[in-house]
């Protein structure tokens, strides 16, 4: 596995390719389709919250808080990326985002903004929250809490070793199309 670490570079980013398993460490935050909307329709950051060369997660973690009043992450999967599609290209822009993790790939406004502002979708596993959940070292802060609720909030986790796997890279290779279009030309051959 490759380990990315913070600082989060435009060079360390665009020397990622399609294929490339990666091991993060550093700080990500968490965005649903609340804060996407939020973001996407002008609404501002909370203070604390950077996303300069950062990471975003498509993520409604399950938190708790232990005995010490500290939050503690129990389940850290990821949630479907494509519903953050309208929103994600400007918000990479806007924002300056070097990296969004989600599951199941994005579309091509999304792989666009990837290619010309450098920035990688990494595709975290499905069905293994708790797994993941061990990669969160600690839970830094939450914003918009009140505002949206648990799973929509903002959860700045400190992450390490969290596994994924590039599947959009700045190059403007998505292996989701990839996959698809040879599914298609599969399943085009087998009907013929």
């Amino acid at each position: 596995m490759i380990p990315l670490t913070a600082p989060f570079t435009e060079d360390k980013i665009r020397a990622l390719k399609v294929g490339d398993a990666v091991a993060i460490s550093g700080i990500v935050f968490t965005g649903r389709d609340a804060v996407h909307k939020y973001l996407h329709e002008g609404g501002e950051l909370p203070a604390g919250v950077d996303l300069t060369n950062g990471i975003i997660y498509h993520c409604g973690p399950v938190v708790l808080k232990d005995a010490s009043g500290a939050w503690k992450v129990t389940a850290a999967g990821p949630t479907t990326s494509i519903r953050e599609e309208p929103y994600q290209g400007q918000i990479i822009r806007d924002f300056k985002l070097r990296g969004v993790i989600g599951k199941g790939g994005m579309g091509d406004r999304t792989l666009r903004a990837c290619q010309e502002h450098g920035c990688v979708y990494l595709h975290a596993i499905g069905g293994a929250a708790q797994v993941l959940a061990e990669c969160v070292v600690q839970v830094r802060n939450v914003y918009l809490l009140e505002k949206f609720g648990s799973p929509e909030a903002i959860w700045e986790l400190e992450v390490r070793d969290f596994p994924v796997v590039v599947t959009m890279d700045s190059h403007g290779r998505s292996l989701h199309q990839e996959v698809f279009a040879q599914s298609q030309a599969e399943l085009a051959r087998r009907v013929a």
